[in-house]
This record gives structure tokens, sequence and C-alpha cells, in this order.
């Protein structure tokens, strides 16, 4: 059953991110999704192939629930928050995803043609999918964290090293939506 709703306005959504970033500072505890893949490699055993997973992971059990919530969180907010609408985007920018290819850019929240099941048969995107999650997990092992980590946490903390990581979260982003998935599509 979907309801019509719209999304949380951003003044309901920013005061309560910023109440659980308050909660985990009070707390000492860290924040971010990373974290949470070493755990569960931890759990799996990983500490027998490499020392970085050996810590006492029951420590971070706590940090799973972020998991949860993210799993949670997203069947309820594709079953229950979602209006169905599309992505506003400018025309310009219409303009530039129809010339790279796709069809009905803005017509929903992703694009089909990068997210949908299909794709997954073509050996281009199981290459971009493999070269990207190995890039992203490099990225985040050398940055010491994601971005939601260091955007989130890291900045409501005022550490610095996370303003550096986001500034160059956002320096790739504009380098791969202007230079490198042009060349892709």
């Amino acid at each position: 059953m979907h309801y019509i709703l719209n999304p949380w306005p951003w003044y309901v959504s920013g005061p309560l991110i910023a109440l659980v970033m308050a909660f985990l500072l009070y707390f000492g505890k860290t924040f971010g999704m990373s974290s949470n893949l070493k755990t569960l490699c931890t759990i799996a055993g990983a500490g027998k192939f490499a020392d970085f997973f050996n810590f006492k992971w029951k420590d971070q059990v706590w940090n799973l629930t972020v998991v949860l919530g993210a799993i949670i969180g997203g069947f309820v907010a594709v079953q229950f928050l979602s209006n169905n609408s599309g992505t506003d985007l400018n025309p310009a920018t219409i303009t530039e995803l129809q010339n790279m290819g796709f069809k009905n850019p803005g017509a929903t929240l992703v694009p089909n043609e990068m997210y949908d099941i299909d794709v997954l048969a073509s050996p281009k995107a199981l290459i971009i999918l493999v070269i990207g999650g190995l890039l992203v997990g490099f990225g985040t092992r050398y940055a010491a964290g994601c971005t939601s980590g260091h955007a989130i946490l890291g900045l409501s903390s005022l550490q610095k090293p996370s303003l550096i990581a986001v500034i160059g979260f956002f320096i790739g982003g504009l380098i791969m939506a202007n230079f490198i998935l042009p060349l892709i599509f």
C-alpha cells in the first residue's frame, strides 16, 4: 500500500539528524556506513587474513543498527513516504543526459540506464561496477571513513580531516559528473 506523501522538509529532517549527532557525540560514538562493513567482515572472520580486522567487534555491534535502520528506513520511505514523483532537473541537465543516451532523465528518482537490474547483464556495466566499487573501497579506507561519516559526524564535530575529505568528495563528484560520466555513456 502506497501513501502519497511528500518527503520530509529540511526543517524536520535536518534537526532530527542534528539530534542524533548530538547523542552520538555525547556518548562518544562514531557514525558511518563503512565502519559497519569493517565490523561485518571481522564478524565473518576476516581477522584471520588481515590484521586490520583484528579488533573487538563486539564494541561496535551497536553501530550495526545503522545498517538495520538504513534497510528499514529505505523500505518505509519507498512504501509509505514515496509520492512516485521523479526528479526535478534543470532543462539543460535533461538535454545533456539525453545526449548521453538517457531516455527519460528525471522521470524516476535514479536513471534506469544505470540502476535497473537488467543493466547487470552488460559486461560494460559489470566492469564499471567492479572498478567503481574498488575505487569507493580504496577511497573510504584512504580517507579513514565514508561520505556519511565525514559529512555528517565529522563536520558536525568540527574535524579538519573531515572538511578536507568532504571537499575531496565534492571535487571527485564534479570530475565524475562533468568529465568521466560523458566518456562512459
